[in-house]
């Protein structure tokens, strides 16, 4: 029996050996830097919709489902004829369409903080907040997603804007940056949220007053007074009023500029507040 077990261990020990030496390396690799490490995590982002494409539900399907319900729904009853409604609400479910798919960011994170991979990613020797930048950055390809499916069907539908391709980029882009800003708010929820579930509940109550009592689907005007006086306040209001004047080629720039602001001022408020929470949380 003894000699069995010598023979096995001596049989063990070249491939032990080439195994080191597989592994072995003659300079210790140097520190990723923060813009290499920012974009590995938005590649890992990216990749969780390859492997489970189930993901782009909400930006493919939910899309197509708000513009074609909202613009039949209301269009003849609005408008008077559907195509007519159609200029008006497509920049507006554009804005809703991406915003609702923000939520997913903080869903995402608190789903990595329930299954460990939080942990995991906390103890690498990367800069800090490459895993929570370059998750918002992977969602941000997300958000165009939703952007080209909703204006891909707002063309077949009919949707004609008169600022041309340049508007509809400039909107687009603007949209997208307000995005990525507000998503570090659905960030900081799911560093608070137990579950996942309930990143989902809080984020929904959140954006549905948002979206809906603003002037997507209906010019405030029409609308009470307190009611409008929430909507002329309401950040989303000044985002689609932003978007859909740049798409019609009058771009609003008091809208514009407002847009811009409130970007860089959640960014540079949340961001801190979230790093501070993922460095602290354990």
């Amino acid at each position: 029996m003894a000699t069995e077990q010598t023979t096995a261990a001596e049989l063990r020990a070249p491939e032990a050996s080439a195994l080191r030496e597989a592994v072995a390396l003659e300079h210790r690799p140097g520190r990723p830097s923060p813009v290499s490490a920012t974009l590995t995590y938005t590649w890992r982002a990216l990749l969780k919709i390859k492997h489970v494409p189930e993901q782009l539900f909400d930006v493919t399907v939910s899309p197509i489902i708000f513009t074609l319900m909202f613009t039949y729904l209301f269009g003849g009853a609005l408008a008077g004829d559907v195509t007519t409604y159609l200029q008006f609400l497509l920049p507006g479910i554009l804005v809703q369409a991406v915003l609702f798919t923000t939520i997913y960011t903080g869903y995402t994170m608190n789903n990595d903080i329930t299954k460990g991979v939080f942990d995991r990613f906390r103890s690498l020797p990367v800069w800090r907040p490459a895993p929570i930048v370059g998750a918002l950055l992977g969602d941000t390809v997300r958000y165009t997603i939703a952007s080209i499916v909703t204006l891909t069907l707002g063309l077949v539908l009919g949707f004609r804007p008169s600022g041309g391709v340049v508007g509809v980029v400039l909107g687009v882009l603007m949209l997208l940056v307000f995005a990525f800003a507000l998503s570090w708010v659905f960030t900081i929820l799911g560093l608070l949220m137990r579950s996942p579930n309930a990143v989902m509940g809080t984020s929904m109550m959140v954006l549905m007053p948002l979206t809906f009592a603003s002037n997507i689907f209906v010019d405030p005007s029409t609308m009470p007074a307190v009611l409008q006086g929430f909507v002329d306040v309401n950040p989303v209001s000044h985002l689609v009023t932003a978007v859909r004047g740049l798409m019609a080629g009058e771009p609003d720039l008091t809208a514009v500029t407002w847009v811009l602001v409130a970007s860089v001022v959640l960014t540079a408020a949340l961001a801190p507040i979230t790093m501070r929470l993922y460095r602290n949380r354990s």
